[in-house]
């Protein structure tokens, strides 16, 4: 198996949230982890106006605070492709954390490999069900008061 010619599919739920929010994508797996997470951005269709972290096993990948004022700092996702996740962890299935305040969690499972084919064209969305939560509308639960209020004309907020 040739990593780059080594594609996987994945479905990434955004947890704890309801109705479904899903998206199916198929991404090569030498895909770097910065990368993996603006496909998931425009995916979702969140703004990327957030720290984020992929989270496997006992591993954390993101953007290291460059004044490192914020405790132990994640690996560097622009240094590490998925692949190196796979490998490390055996993970299959990831974490990946978007907005710290509202720590939108999204559960990626690796759900198919497709080895010996090319990559040209990937990322591409499979499938999609359900709307992206806004940004900042206070995690979960205050996007399930966000969806209360909008469907009752007569809800004070």
């Amino acid at each position: 198996m040739s990593l780059n010619t080594t594609a996987v599919r994945i479905k990434v739920t955004l947890k704890d949230v309801k109705p479904e929010v899903m998206r199916c994508l198929v991404v090569p797996l030498t895909l770097r982890l910065d990368r993996l997470h603006l496909t998931l951005q425009a995916a979702f269709g969140w703004t990327n106006s957030h720290l984020f972290e992929f989270l496997a096993g006992e591993g954390r990948w993101g953007i290291p605070d460059p004044d490192g004022d914020f405790g132990p700092q994640p690996i560097d996702a622009r240094k590490t492709r998925l692949s190196n996740i796979v490998q490390e962890t055996g993970a299959k299935t990831i974490h990946y954390l978007y907005d710290f305040g509202d720590s939108w969690d999204h559960v990626i499972k690796l759900e198919k490999w497709f080895d010996n084919t090319t990559t040209e064209g990937l990322p591409l969305l499979l499938e999609a069900t359900g709307r992206c939560p806004p940004e900042d509308v206070g995690g979960a639960s205050g996007y399930a008061e966000y969806l209360d209020a909008i469907s009752d004309p007569t809800h004070p907020e």
